[in-house]
């Protein structure tokens, strides 16, 4: 387990979002692209490869040669990726996995438990109840073992997320499921949990992606729009879920 989990592991409290008042935009920091960045762009999504090392490779492996990965507790990334992830693609449809694909499928390791688990979720137009069930226990409240049914749509949100950042690793998780007395117990004891959190509704999780910087992982959330987004980059975690359309840090 490397630094950045190993910290993450260590915490002992889950955040949830502060009210709309202490909100706080984290700016993006990335370069505009130039016209010839963007016509690049648009030739390497039109013909779906691109030369890597004068060898013909699919886009992600393009988006994996071009960027510098941060590695232990470091979050930064370089100006050319900047480039290439917010300038070329970040925006672009085709960077959003269609829902409507034959299957579904992620991969969680709970850095508390160390339980791990690789799902096909849905799959021929439906959820398969198995599967969420397996997904319900992965993500249960790990001091109490209590689980609920978690929420589907958390479920293509993450989905979503790795195919924009063109990934299908393992989602590393933090926090997923939060009983009440679990959520009562963090409360009291610190002012950066929610009473009324989300994570007790089935509808959150604290995550982690090992590969990707973590301010390009809360940007992708933050682009879906498909619920809150927290990003807490001391503690080495972005929050999703799947309530109202907020932001902050």
């Amino acid at each position: 387990m490397d630094e950045r989990h190993a910290a993450a592991r260590l915490l002992t409290i889950a955040c949830d979002a502060p009210s709309a008042s202490d909100a706080s935009l984290v700016a993006s920091s990335a370069p505009a692209p130039t016209r010839r960045g963007l016509l690049a762009g648009f030739a390497k999504l039109a013909t779906g490869a691109a030369l890597v090392g004068g060898i013909a490779s699919p886009l992600p492996a393009l988006a994996k040669a071009a960027t510098k990965h941060h590695s232990g507790a470091s979050h930064g990334h370089s100006a050319a990726h900047g480039n290439l992830m917010h300038g070329d693609w970040s925006n672009a449809r085709a960077a959003t996995r269609p829902l409507s694909d034959n299957r579904r499928v992620l991969a969680f390791n709970h850095l508390h438990t160390g339980e791990k688990l690789k799902v096909t979720y849905w799959a021929d137009g439906k959820y398969l109840p198995t599967a969420l069930h397996d997904v319900n226990s992965i993500l249960r409240d790990w001091r109490t073992n209590q689980t609920i049914a978690m929420d589907p749509k958390l479920l293509d949100l993450m989905f979503q997320m790795q195919h924009r950042l063109h990934t299908n690793e393992t989602i590393q998780v933090i926090c997923g499921y939060r009983c009440p007395k679990t959520n009562a117990m963090l409360a009291a004891n610190s002012e950066g949990v929610a009473s009324h959190s989300m994570h007790m509704e089935g509808k959150a999780i604290d995550l982690d992606l090992a590969s990707k910087p973590l301010a390009r992982i809360r940007q992708v959330a933050v682009e879906l729009k498909q619920g809150g987004v927290g990003y807490y980059p001391k503690s080495n975690f972005v929050h999703v879920d799947t309530g109202r359309v907020r932001q902050w840090a």
